[in-house]
C-alpha cells in the first residue's frame, strides 16, 4: 500500500507550478538589492511577485517579505505601534513566543473570541494590538475576525490575524495586518509574508523590504511562493463570514458535506468519540479534523497509523512532540481525557475522497481493536 499523507496543516506538498517558478527565480541569481543591472533585474522580478501576492490574495495594503508566519507574526506584534499585546487563547505557540506576557483572552461556549472579556481588555489604557487567528491549525474552527475589527478599531487598537492556514483557501478577514505562510499552501518552506495596511502602524527596523525587515530577500522562494497562491481558486464556495472556500479543489462539494466520509462506513465514528467538530461548533475548515479515539492515546495511534502507511499528527507539528494534552484544545473547552486522545487529520491541495475512504477504514480497525483489548 502507498503512503497516505494527510498533514497538510503543517506542511502541504510542494506544487508544480511553485517548483517551476522557483527553477526560474534561481536563473536570476543577483542580489535585489544590488544596483547594477543584474540586480535591477532581480528587484523587478521580486516587486512582481510582491504585486502578484497583493493581487492573489485580495489585498491592497502592503506586503513584507519574511522567512515564513513565525518571523511575520514577531516583526507584526514586536514592532507594531502599540503600548500592549491581546492575543486570543487559541492562537499558535508562535503568537505567544512573539508576545510574551501578552493579555489572553479566552472563547466562548460557541468557540468564538469572548467579546465581553475582549471589551474589557480594549478599554484598559494604552493602544492595544490584538492576534485572532483565522483559521485554527488544530480544529479547524474559524473565527470571525472580521466582526472584531470594528470593535478592536473602535477601541484604538490594531488587529492581526493570523491566516496560515486559511491563506489561498478562505478570503483574507479584515484586519490591520494578516500573516502569510508559503508552505501551508504548496509553496516553498523558508517564506511568508506579513501584510500591513499602512507601514505606519510600525516601527522600521532597518534592512531590506523598504526597511522592515533585514536580510537579502528570498527571490526563487518569493516566486514559489506565488506559483503556488496563483493556482488556489478563492472564490468557489461560500462559507461563513461570506469567505470563499476551495477546501480541496474540485471537492469541495463532497468536502463540505457535514460528516462526509465518515458517515460512509458502517462504523460510526462520532458514536465512538468521533468529530470534535459537533454540529453546535461555529464554522470550521472541513480539511482539518480533529479526533478522539476513546482509550488510545494519541502517541499510540501515531504509531499505528504511520505504521499503516498514513501521516497524520497530534495537534500543532510545532508542539507534537511534546506528551502535554494540547493547550489549544484545553482552551476551547475539551476535556483533558480526551485531548489526550485526540489526533489532527487535515487535507490538500492533492488529497483526494479515497485518501479520506481509506483513513476512515483504518480508524476503524484501530478502534475496534482497542475496543476488543479493553
Amino acid at each position: 500500500m502507498s503512503r497516505i499523507y494527510l498533514d497538510h496543516a503543517a506542511t502541504t506538498p510542494l506544487r508544480p507550478e511553485a517548483r517551476e517558478a522557483m527553477r526560474r527565480g534561481f536563473e536570476i541569481w543577483a542580489n535585489p538589492s544590488s544596483p547594477h543591472a543584474e540586480g535591477r533585474k532581480a528587484r523587478a522580478a521580486l516587486e512582481e511577485a510582491r504585486e502578484r501576492v497583493k493581487a492573489a490574495l485580495g489585498w491592497d495594503g502592503e506586503v513584507i517579505f519574511t522567512s515564513g508566519a513565525s518571523e511575520a507574526l514577531a516583526i507584526g506584534l514586536r514592532r507594531a505601534k502599540a503600548d500592549r499585546r491581546i492575543v486570543s487563547a487559541v492562537e499558535h505557540d508562535a503568537v505567544f513566543r512573539a508576545a510574551p506576557g501578552a493579555a489572553v483572552i479566552g472563547v466562548a461556549e460557541d468557540c468564538l473570541i469572548d467579546r465581553e472579556a475582549l471589551a474589557d481588555l480594549l478599554a484598559r489604557e494604552g493602544r492595544p494590538i490584538v492576534a485572532v487567528q483565522h483559521v485554527n491549525s488544530e480544529t479547524g474552527v474559524i473565527q470571525s475576525v472580521s466582526e472584531l475589527a470594528s470593535q478592536v478599531r473602535d477601541a484604538g487598537g490594531l488587529l492581526l490575524s493570523d491566516c496560515s492556514q486559511s491563506a489561498g483557501k478562505f478570503r483574507l478577514p479584515d484586519a490591520d495586518m494578516i500573516v502569510v505562510s508559503a508552505h501551508k499552501l504548496g509553496g516553498p518552506i523558508g517564506i511568508g509574508a506579513l501584510l500591513v495596511r499602512d507601514f505606519a502602524m510600525l516601527e522600521p527596523s532597518g534592512g531590506q523590504e523598504r526597511g522592515y525587515r533585514a536580510g537579502t530577500e528570498n527571490l526563487p522562494a518569493a516566486l514559489g511562493f506565488v506559483g503556488a497562491l496563483e493556482q488556489r481558486n478563492i472564490a468557489a464556495v461560500t462559507v461563513g463570514e461570506g469567505m470563499g472556500i476551495t477546501a480541496i479543489e474540485g471537492q469541495a462539494d463532497w468536502l463540505l458535506t457535514p460528516g462526509y466520509a465518515f458517515l460512509d462506513i458502517e462504523y460510526d465514528i462520532n458514536r465512538k468519540g468521533g468529530l470534535l467538530q459537533p454540529s453546535s461548533w461555529p464554522d470550521h475548515d472541513p480539511s482539518i479534523l480533529s479526533i478522539t479515539m476513546p482509550g488510545v492515546s494519541a502517541a499510540a495511534q501515531l504509531i499505528q497509523f504511520d505504521a499503516a502507511g498514513f501521516a497524520v499528527s497530534a495537534g500543532s507539528a510545532c508542539s507534537s512532540g511534546t506528551l502535554k494534552p494540547s493547550r489549544t484544545l484545553k482552551a476551547f473547552g475539551v476535556p483533558e481525557a480526551d485531548a489526550r486522545n485526540t489526533i489532527r487529520v487535515s487535507m490538500g491541495w492533492n488529497s483526494t475522497y479515497d485518501d479520506l475512504m481509506k483513513f476512515a477504514e483504518a480508524w476503524q480497525d484501530i478502534a475496534q481493536k482497542a475496543e476488543k483489548a479493553a
